[in-house]
């Protein structure tokens, strides 16, 4: 397999988190009663969202020479990773706050990410992974603050006295 620089290992990961995502956020919908419709909506949107940004990177990583089988499979490991803080964190869990909680981790990381794919390609001057970035990071900002928001408004619906088991 092709050795990676360190601006493809970022792209890889970026894949892998978006790939993540899709099921994070189907996971945390299903978590969700007909009372939160308009979250469970921001959700859906968020999971189309990445499975776009995982399209885009996959098209991307076609264009690093003879890159993309080693940038899609370091993605794959990426997604493993965060598929198992996932199950760690959420394991049995039904509680939409909790999912909401991982969320905006999740979505926190995918910003760093992001962030800083873009610092690194400063230098690379990679037109095409410039071009994705300044599409992803935004919408990434967005989830992130959509996912806060979603979680200060079930916040807000928990009994603060009610005890947990």
């Amino acid at each position: 397999m092709a050795t990676l620089t360190n601006l493809e290992s970022k792209l890889a990961e970026v894949l892998g988190l978006a790939m993540a995502a899709q099921d994070a956020t189907r996971q945390v919908r299903g978590m969700l009663d007909s009372k939160h419709e308009a979250l469970a909506a921001k959700l859906e949107q968020a999971g189309e969202e990445a499975r776009e940004t995982q399209e885009r990177c996959t098209a991307l990583a076609g264009s690093f020479d003879g890159k993309k089988t080693a940038i899609v499979e370091a993605a794959r490991s990426v997604k493993q990773e965060a598929t198992e803080m996932r199950e760690a964190y959420l394991g049995g869990e039904d509680d939409p706050l909790d999912g909401f909680e991982f969320l905006t981790m999740a979505e926190a990381g995918e910003v760093g990410h992001w962030s800083i794919v873009a610092k690194m390609n400063e230098k690379a001057g990679h037109a095409d992974l410039q071009t994705l970035c300044d599409w992803a990071l935004p919408i990434q900002q967005r989830h992130l603050q959509e996912v806060l928001d979603g979680s200060l408004k079930l916040a807000a619906d928990e009994d603060p006295d009610e005890e947990t088991s």
